[in-house]
């Protein structure tokens, strides 16, 4: 059976993409005969560039993906290059994981309240230095230019870029190279941008480019933090899928497939950028200057870096506060009483979408991790990676837009009568939920001591009985923290659930959205609150069961 793990890995991660691709191209160009489609045309494409403000949501949406990616690799490269090896960066990435983990819809609205013109900032500073006794009539959330987006996007999208450069830098020797440049006489920044960055960057270009992806074709965030008049591109697609008229799936599509050329252009745009900033770099390198004095930029990174984690920590908190908040009224800092009345009202409505959450992301993760295991014990056998054709493989979800493939498939799907059932809901989910539970769990895999296998088979035990009383309660915690992160990954997904699920399984998230278009902050924080304590449970259990399963075996603490 582990012969056919690879196969299935391939099928599971390839065929819905490629099969929503060609449902979304099919209509796009006017065919789709179960809607009266039956001859190919350009008449969606027109019908959508009819539309009030269509070029203005192309240029939002490739302006935000580009602008929010570029903003987080900056402050990442600036961050690592200023303090990687020092005191300072250890502590910091003691909080990639607990920020990675936070959903992106729950970030959105805890940076929404924060930065709103009635939000903690302003409630902070206000009156006795603004002198604000209301809130100022400004438009921050939802602004016409997306700033409050990208600022968004980027606060959620350094962690995870700050994660894959942690796991790049030791295998190229990142300290020995800023060992050797700072002997030579350069600054602690310089040296590791010119010598140490382009191999990390190699690494991490994929990482990347899934970034551009989806920052470019957001759906939940935007729908929460993006311009309103008009909506960024995947929002209106959404929109016309969902509308009633289902002639308007044919300009959806057509919408669908804009989108898929306006990634590939922010990517293609990226691949410019890369080569002018080697250029310039290759430049500045040849003349020879050590740019020592860079302790004003080192302070700069170090306070941007913690200004991000804050912001979706206090967001966090004030998620918290507004969910339990009786009367408060601006500018007042705190809330006038802490009442559960809130949450007593809002539980019999909650418990179906928890229960959905829970039963999608579980299986998913499941599912997820009994693919990952068979692949990588098959690695093992074979001594076969795949290499980059497998990176690539497992990216492939991650680097075609959500909205691009997910039309398609949902039409797929109502074509051979399987759309809103639990098997393809969750199978949605796997899609996504895959490639990270892999590249979670195939470095520590991939780093356990081969030797602890070679004795136990000079002690006669089968393969099946190392496996299983060997390496894996010795990978346990990683085993874990791929399903944990898995599962995060699961109860973030918004989209898949709404299409693929055609809004028959509320969950957490598409509740949480869906309440956004509304005023009362009390819900959304409750509901948000709840999707960001779901991967703290997950990641939680991961830390706490090893070290219960194996209280009485001091000598196996996982990997």
């Amino acid at each position: 059976m582990l012969r056919y793990s690879p196969f299935t890995a391939l099928l599971v991660l390839a065929v819905p993409v490629l099969c929503g691709l060609a449902g979304t191209l099919l209509p796009a160009f006017g065919y789709l005969p179960a809607l009266g489609g039956t001859s190919f045309s350009v008449q969606p494409f027109d019908t959508l560039f009819m539309q009030t403000g269509i070029w203005r949501s192309i240029a939002q949406s490739f302006f935000i993906g580009l602008t929010s990616t570029a903003l987080a690799v900056i402050l990442v490269a600036g961050f690592v290059a200023a303090w990687y090896g020092t005191r300072l960066f250890k502590k910091v990435q003691y909080l990639v994981s607990p920020l990675l983990s936070v959903p992106h819809a729950a970030a959105a609205f805890g940076f929404a309240f924060m930065i709103a013109p009635s939000g903690f900032f302003a409630r902070l500073f206000s009156p006795w230095l603004t002198g604000w006794e209301r809130p100022l009539d400004l438009l921050i959330v939802n602004d016409q230019l997306g700033l409050a987006l990208i600022a968004g996007l980027v606060v959620k999208e350094v962690p995870f870029l700050l994660l894959v450069t942690l796991a790049a830098l030791p295998q190229i020797s990142a300290i020995k190279f800023s060992h050797l440049t700072q002997s030579l006489g350069y600054g602690r920044m310089a040296g590791f941008l010119l010598s140490t960055w382009p191999p990390v960057y190699r690494q991490i270009r994929l990482p990347i480019f899934a970034v551009i992806a989806y920052a470019s074709a957001n759906v939940d965030m935007a729908i929460i933090l993006g311009p309103a008049t008009p909506h960024t591109l995947p929002v209106r697609l959404v929109g016309w899928m969902n509308d009633p008229d289902l002639k308007m799936r044919f300009m959806a599509c057509a919408g669908a497939c804009v989108q898929i050329l306006v990634t590939g252009f922010a990517l293609l745009v990226w691949t410019l950028i890369e080569r002018v900033t080697g250029v310039v770099s290759r430049k500045l390198a040849a003349k020879g200057n050590r740019y020592t004095r860079d302790w004003g930029v080192r302070v700069t990174a170090s306070v941007l870096m913690t200004t991000s984690a804050l912001i979706v920590f206090g967001g966090l908190l004030v998620l918290a506060l507004w969910s339990v908040s009786g009367l408060w009224q601006f500018p007042n800092t705190l809330p006038n009483n802490l009442s559960l009345k809130n949450w007593m009202r809002a539980l019999p409505g909650l418990s179906g979408p928890l229960v959905t959450t829970i039963i999608i992301g579980g299986a998913s993760v499941a599912i997820s991790i009994i693919i990952t295991l068979a692949c990588l014990v098959r690695e093992q056998q074979t001594g076969r990676s795949g290499g980059n054709r497998a990176l690539w493989l497992l990216y492939l979800p991650l680097l075609v837009p959500q909205i691009g493939f997910l039309f398609g498939l949902q039409l797929f799907l109502l074509s051979v009568n399987a759309i809103a059932s639990w098997t393809a809901l969750i199978f949605a989910h796997v899609v996504f939920v895959l490639p990270y539970v892999f590249l979670s769990l195939s470095a520590p895999w991939r780093a356990f001591d081969k030797r602890y296998d070679s004795i136990g088979a000079a002690l006669g035990a089968s393969n099946w009985r190392i496996f299983w009383h060997i390496r894996a309660p010795m990978l346990l915690r990683a085993i874990l923290a791929a399903c944990a992160v898995g599962f995060a990954v699961s109860i973030g997904q918004y989209l898949p659930t709404l299409l693929i699920g055609a809004g028959r399984f509320p969950t957490i998230t598409t509740e949480a959205v869906a309440l956004g278009s509304g005023g009362n902050r009390r819900i959304i924080g409750i509901y948000a609150f709840m999707q960001m304590m779901l991967p703290f449970v997950g990641f939680l259990l991961a830390s706490i069961l090893p070290a219960l399963i194996f209280r009485n075996r001091r000598g196996i603490t996982g990997f």
